[in-house]
């Protein structure tokens, strides 16, 4: 019994670094949110109950918290240059790939959100925010152009759209920067571990993160369903608005093609592991 029992925190610890790992890289990839993997991987709940009340949540999930972190360092640092020599190459096709990630996990999110009934405000909620994540997004990409110079304090005001970016889903921090012209800076400072980005990132992140997390854990005790319904229709809207449209041939399209099944099956493979674990079995 002792064998598989170990053999499951393995697998467990492997597959929550990988987690980490997207994580930290959605973070900084433009138009996608950490916090909507975080909700696809199954790990937004718990994250939101150890910021909130961390005595009793700490203790509870201790064993995910480790792999969790490291993955995401390592996500957010090391990969910060390495996703920008993939967006120099080709933004498409890295995007496409994080599009498979998501529309794989979609399923299991719709199941999930229903778990306690799908009431007809649950029904509106995901209508609504579908339709105002959406729409501004869209103008935030296409409309607003307004540009700003990079300092200290526009650093600062990016670690608050980091923060709302984890803890809300489909919230997406590289989308607004990209319009601010903020976004390229803030990569190139990350990627060259920069002290003036990361110190002036840290305090909006921290206190955003601090402020909303309580909030959010109170919308999924009182309204579960309408919150999660109106959490999927936010995916939804963000994996739309973030789909390409221009291509440089054929031959990017079709390793976008290649990428979102891999993105896809990454996430199936996910979701499979984590029923595994959850049925005691590997």
């Amino acid at each position: 019994m002792r064998k598989p029992q170990n053999q499951n925190l393995v697998v467990r610890w492997l597959r929550d670094a990988l987690c980490g790992i997207l994580l930290g890289a959605s973070a900084i990839l433009p138009g996608v949110s950490a916090g909507v993997l975080a909700v696809v991987f199954d790990i937004y709940q718990p994250m939101m109950e150890i910021l909130t009340y961390p005595r009793r949540a700490i203790p509870q999930y201790w064993g995910r918290i480790p792999p969790l972190i490291a993955g995401w360092c390592v996500g957010f640092v090391a990969f910060a240059k390495g996703i920008a020599v993939c967006l120099d190459q080709s933004a498409t096709v890295t995007v496409w790939l994080f599009i498979g990630l998501i529309v794989g996990t979609i399923p299991a999110l719709f199941r999930e959100a229903g778990k306690e009934g799908r009431t007809p405000g649950a029904w509106v909620s995901l209508l609504v925010c579908a339709a105002a994540v959406f729409g501004g997004l869209f103008y935030v990409s296409h409309v607003a152009h307004a540009v700003v110079e990079p300092n200290f304090w526009w650093y600062n005001f990016c670690g608050v759209l980091f923060g709302l970016s984890v803890v809300i889903p489909g919230m997406t921090s590289s989308s607004v920067m990209m319009a601010l012209g903020l976004y390229q800076p803030m990569l190139e400072g990350m990627a060259r571990l920069d002290l003036l980005v990361l110190s002036a990132c840290l305090p909006g992140l921290i206190l955003t993160v601090a402020l909303l997390a309580r909030l959010m854990t109170w919308f999924f005790k009182r309204f579960y369903a309408v919150t999660f319904h109106g959490i999927l229709g936010i995916v939804l809207a963000t994996t739309l608005v973030i789909i390409p449209t221009t291509y440089t041939g054929v031959g990017e399209v079709l390793l976008s093609a290649l990428c979102c099944a891999g993105g896809f099956g990454l996430a199936f493979f996910l979701a499979r592991l984590d029923r595994k674990i959850q049925n005691g079995t590997t």
